[in-house]
């Protein structure tokens, strides 16, 4: 071997070391970076030219069936904890026995007014805790009515926003595609670029599921598992407006909401739909299915206890057909309307000084013309009769049992802490799952001991080759001399 090609060979060896060592480096300084895939320099023997080493290139490792769990896992946990959260939120809201705002409470508190008012009748003030203990049962109804469709709205915003984030991220999808392609037909390192889409698929696969197809040059297409193409060549266009105020009466089965369209065309944002799955089906379900049914649970009780107090014989000085001590914004209720009572639910204004009412017609009669006797109080006991009748609920999730006012507002309660308890059960079944693939895949990651001790071998083969540098240096000086 002559001296010229000892001295390629040698420095195509320092070259080779040196580029590994600052791949290595980078490694070691990336191992926690989301989305970073370990490198590796690949190089190959030089045996045209007579010797050394030559670089092939930079190889990027990544476990493609880890990464897709990964995206699976990632996605059921983002739409379970959506989920969750919203469950919290509605038990929350229907509070517990002990919290003084809860419907159990209030109606708790208007049961013992009316023993109180019952007990001394003639005592004005006794009256008045009637009257503000109704007003306070047709308060919470109303509260918890805003509070969910206030929900309703959040959901809906945050649909809007979200949708606008998917249209982003699939935007740079088909950017980096483009990128990826010229930069890997210059002959140039992609790892970067790769790098970078697989952070903002992963991002993507939280809001909704994907599967990643392979396509020619270094592109890629994403899919939902429900068919749903959403890059191929082209990114899809997602369309979703936003609707500020949501009443009870606004729902997506009437067509009084916004869908979700994918160029143009309707998806199926329902359980089993193109995109079950993720955060965004889980706000849909939200939007249009869960709050629909917590709304319509809570209609159901405030139709209860209008019902209660309208039936007839309870108070013989009103007239049949006109509202009793609870009504529909002043009005008689009609079963046949039903949706947003609980919103609408309101004390008769013939019972409230403030609306131009008295107190007295609580003891003496909706009708009566002028007080009676402060003495009676029959009807004062014959509203606590009703309040504790067992009666079935004439709608609502509250089986064919018979329950009393206070037991329909349990009732309620118990159904979202059991909804509450199952929601994190599977939030609790998905964050495991989560952390577990999340585990596999570090561990397939960058191991920073793994990598010192090839960059203790590198420095080894650096200086092998550098002495031979310092050899054939030392030769040459020695042959100048002769």
């Amino acid at each position: 071997m002559s001296i010229s090609v000892a001295l390629s060979n040698a420095l195509s060896g320092l070259t080779a070391s040196s580029r590994m060592a600052s791949i290595v480096s980078t490694n070691v300084a990336n191992a926690l970076t989301e989305g970073y895939g370990r490198r590796e320099l690949a190089i190959s023997p030089r045996v045209v030219t007579g010797g050394g080493v030559g670089i092939d290139g930079v190889i990027r490792h990544v476990d493609a069936s880890l990464v897709a769990e990964r995206r699976d896992a990632s996605s059921e946990h983002a739409g379970a904890d959506t989920l969750a959260t919203y469950r919290q939120q509605i038990e929350s809201l229907l509070g517990t026995p002990e919290d003084g705002h809860s419907l159990s409470a209030v109606i708790t508190r208007f049961e013992s007014a009316l023993v109180a008012a019952s007990s001394r009748p003639d005592l004005p003030e006794r009256l008045t805790g009637v009257l503000t203990a109704a007003g306070d049962v047709a308060g919470a109804f109303g509260a918890i009515s805003d509070r969910i469709q206030g929900l309703r709205e959040e959901a809906d915003a945050e649909i809007d926003a979200t949708v606008n984030r998917v249209n982003e991220l699939l935007a740079q999808v088909v950017d980096l595609n483009g990128a990826v392609t010229d930069q890997r037909n210059r002959g140039g390192d992609v790892s970067g670029l790769l790098d970078h889409r697989q952070k903002v698929v992963d991002e993507l696969s939280g809001i909704v599921p994907v599967r990643e197809v392979p396509r020619g040059h270094g592109s890629i297409a994403l899919f939902t598992p429900g068919g749903a193409i959403l890059v191929d060549g082209t990114a899809a266009d997602l369309d979703f407006t936003r609707t500020n105020v949501i009443t009870p009466h606004l729902t997506a089965d009437a067509g009084l909401l916004s869908g979700l369209t994918l160029n143009g065309r309707e998806l199926d944002t329902t359980s089993g739909g193109p995109l079950d799955g993720g955060r965004l089906s889980a706000l849909f379900a939200i939007r249009d299915d869960l709050s629909v049914a917590m709304q319509s649970d809570i209609d159901a009780a405030a139709r209860d206890m209008i019902e209660r107090f309208q039936q007839s014989g309870l108070d013989a000085t009103r007239a049949t057909g006109d509202p009793g001590l609870f009504t529909d914004n002043g009005l008689a209720f009609d079963p046949g309307d039903e949706l947003g009572i609980a919103a609408r639910i309101a004390i008769n204004a013939l019972v409230d000084p403030d609306q131009g009412g008295a107190t007295w017609r609580l003891r003496d009669g909706l009708g009566a013309a002028a007080a009676g006797a402060p003495g009676d109080a029959s009807l004062l006991q014959a509203m606590q009769t009703v309040l504790a009748e067992r009666r079935t609920p004439g709608s609502g999730s509250f089986g064919t049992g018979a329950l009393d006012a206070a037991g329909i507002a349990s009732s309620l309660l118990s159904l979202a802490g059991t909804q509450r308890q199952l929601a994190e059960q599977t939030l609790s079944f998905a964050a495991t799952r989560h952390g577990e693939v999340e585990e596999r895949f570090l561990a397939d990651g960058v191991d920073t001991d793994q990598e010192m001790q090839r960059l203790i071998l590198i420095e080894q083969a650096y200086g092998a080759n550098a002495k031979v540098v310092q050899t054939i240096d030392e030769m040459m000086n020695m042959l100048l001399r002769i």
